[in-house]
């Protein structure tokens, strides 16, 4: 009997320095401090690679009238209706209200409508380097013009959000020659776009004036 007794006291103790223990836990228990996130971090986007810095490109000269020849790019808009493109007209003017802007004005058509994009590309202090301004600064294009003799061509990149778009530009529709086109193939080469990358516009048929109603400001996809 003392033996039971013995026993059931142990057990007890056993019971006590548990319950002791485990209460200590409890009422000694530090929360730790929840874990700040990081803030998002703003995504890298690397200068557009042409090579050799352009040349010392004279804003002034590059004003005036431009037809789209050729596009290289990987839009999804181009991929999916590369074939249906429509004569396109970029024409170039400087700002009268700041020496540092540049007032674009495009003409295509759509839906079988001409309709006019009005645009601003801000000079940096590179020549030749220009920004168009997006809604915040990981959204804005940087354009490059890499070359032109202000007269027959010129070659344009285009980067948002690390994705490049090269352009084929010309003075006329009539006077540009098959070395040229031949460069802007290679020099999209250079930046894996493929000849299935390639979209060729169209040569006749470009929009006059257009209707005030047919006139936007936006930032074209491609």
């Amino acid at each position: 009997m003392a033996g039971v007794w013995r026993c059931m006291l142990a057990v007890a103790v056993l019971m006590c320095v548990c319950l002791r223990g485990s209460s200590e836990a409890v009422g000694g228990a530090k929360s730790r401090p929840r874990p700040q996130r990081r803030p998002p971090k703003k995504p890298k986007v690397d200068p557009i690679d042409v090579g050799p810095p352009p040349q010392n490109i004279d804003i002034e000269q590059m004003t005036g009238t431009w037809y789209l020849l050729n596009t290289a790019s990987k839009c999804s808009y181009l991929i999916n209706h590369g074939t249906k493109v429509e004569p396109t007209i970029m024409s170039l003017k400087r700002s009268s209200d700041s020496d540092q802007t540049l007032l674009v004005s495009t003409k295509t058509r759509h839906n079988h409508q001409c309709w006019e994009i009005l645009q601003v590309y801000n000079l940096t202090p590179t020549p030749g380097r220009l920004t168009l301004k997006g809604a915040n600064p990981v959204l804005n294009t940087e354009i490059v013009i890499t070359e032109t003799d202000y007269n027959s061509y010129a070659i344009m990149y285009y980067q948002k959000q690390g994705k490049t778009t090269i352009k084929l530009y010309g003075r006329s529709v009539d006077n540009l020659s098959e070395p040229m086109l031949t460069k802007f193939e290679q020099l999209a080469a250079k930046q894996d776009f493929g000849l299935a990358y390639l979209f060729p516009f169209p040569t006749y048929s470009h929009c006059g004036d257009v209707d005030q109603d047919h006139v936007i400001n936006c930032v074209p996809t491609c």
